[in-house]
């Protein structure tokens, strides 16, 4: 194994970029989360975002109009799944599973004209001065606006949640909804937008598979990173900062095993193809025998309104 083929710096820049999907995603629904609904449909979000950002990004020659696509067809396929949990009180857990069914079914389906095309990228943005620091400069300052944005997004959550009416609202229905309702926030109302906007997060971490980090549709391409996003949401404790760490862990993982391929590791490639995913569920396990700390009240709970 020739270790020495590895470069450093490019391996943390790449983990950015490697994460960035699932960062995406696991913000979207740690807010949801917080709303007190448990959406397992990111995996089929994320396939949904990643075809129909794909298709209007090569049928318009634009990559940003894929990315606003993408936002808009997943909160679309997150609001049935909020209609049917919400008003029709069907089972979250059940649901979720549903929608990610749907969202692998119809992707396959949407894409099937697009296999075998190249879409139009984001060109990084290199920070005058910023990008030309040494070491620093290319980890940090050398990347699509999307690397940026999805940070920039885990810092307005927190400053949102933490410092608004608006976080303080949403906190308070997925801590109690019945206290909320009688206070007159408009549970079902909250709830909706909530899973709306951890619907569009989730399309845009799967635009970005298909636009960025692989520039094609190939059916299903997420593979399993809406199941990894939902393990981050409860490894970060349903704290936005401990996403981002857990994002960023896990596309370190995923980043090294790729390396220490190429420098031909005496290991079977499938072993550490599956370390990512191990490592995640050793991690859950862990959590889950020191109790779920953070969790919201709610979470899971269908609200009825009594009066």
């Amino acid at each position: 194994m020739d270790l020495s083929a590895i470069n450093p710096i490019l391996l943390i820049a790449s983990l950015m970029v490697s994460a960035t999907p699932i960062l995406l995603a696991a913000i979207g629904e740690m807010v949801t989360e917080k709303a007190g609904v448990l959406n397992l449909g990111v995996e089929g979000m994320m396939i949904t975002g990643a075809v129909v950002g794909f298709a209007v990004g090569v049928n318009s020659g634009s990559p940003l109009l894929g990315f606003v696509g993408a936002a808009l067809a997943s909160a679309l396929l997150s609001l049935s799944f909020g209609l049917l949990t919400q008003y029709l009180l069907s089972n979250q857990v059940a649901t979720g599973l549903g929608l990610t069914l749907v969202g692998l079914g119809l992707s396959a389906l949407i894409g099937k004209p697009y296999e075998g095309i190249k879409s139009p990228t984001l060109g990084d943005i290199h920070l005058p001065l910023l990008s030309d620091i040494p070491v620093i400069g290319p980890i940090l300052f050398q990347h699509d606006i999307m690397v940026y944005l999805s940070i920039a997004l885990v810092a307005a959550v927190w400053a949102v949640l933490k410092y608004t009416r608006i976080g303080l609202v949403l906190r308070a229905v997925g801590e109690n909804h019945d206290a909320a309702h009688a206070l007159g926030y408009k549970v079902i109302r909250i709830r909706l937008l909530a899973i709306m906007f951890g619907g569009a997060c989730a399309g845009l971490g799967g635009a970005y598979l298909s636009l960025v980090r692989v520039p094609q549709w190939t059916e299903g391409m997420t593979a399993g990173a809406g199941w990894i996003a939902l393990a981050i949401v409860v490894f970060a404790s349903w704290k936005p900062w401990r996403v981002l760490v857990g994002a960023y862990l896990f596309g370190g993982v995923t980043v090294l095993q790729l390396n220490l391929q190429a420098a031909g590791l005496k290991v079977p490639v499938e072993y550490l193809s599956m370390s990512p995913y191990l490592i995640t569920i050793l991690v859950l396990v862990i959590i889950s025998a020191r109790g779920f700390h953070g969790a919201p009240a709610s979470l899971g709970r269908s609200f009825h309104a009594s009066s």
